[in-house]
């Protein structure tokens, strides 16, 4: 049974992260199209701006995956 159920949250996992990734990278590309001169004007520090706070983001959500898990208090 403890199987089952850990084979059940491997593919929920799986599922969702996949999903979850393809709409990042999806937006990721997205953003990429603002890099348009032409279209647009921008400096070297807003750029900076941009991928300091993604970069900061993707450190503290991967932290997440490097910890063990908090077990949740219970009486």
């Amino acid at each position: 049974m403890e199987v089952e159920k850990n084979k059940m949250h491997e593919e929920r996992f799986k599922r969702l992260a996949t999903r979850r990734t393809n709409e990042i990278l999806r937006r990721l590309k997205i953003l990429g199209n603002c890099s348009n001169r032409q279209l647009y004007s921008y400096t070297k520090e807003d750029v900076d701006k941009i991928f300091i706070a993604i970069e900061r983001k993707v450190r503290e959500v991967k932290s997440k995956f490097d910890r063990p898990n908090e077990e949740e208090f219970r009486l």
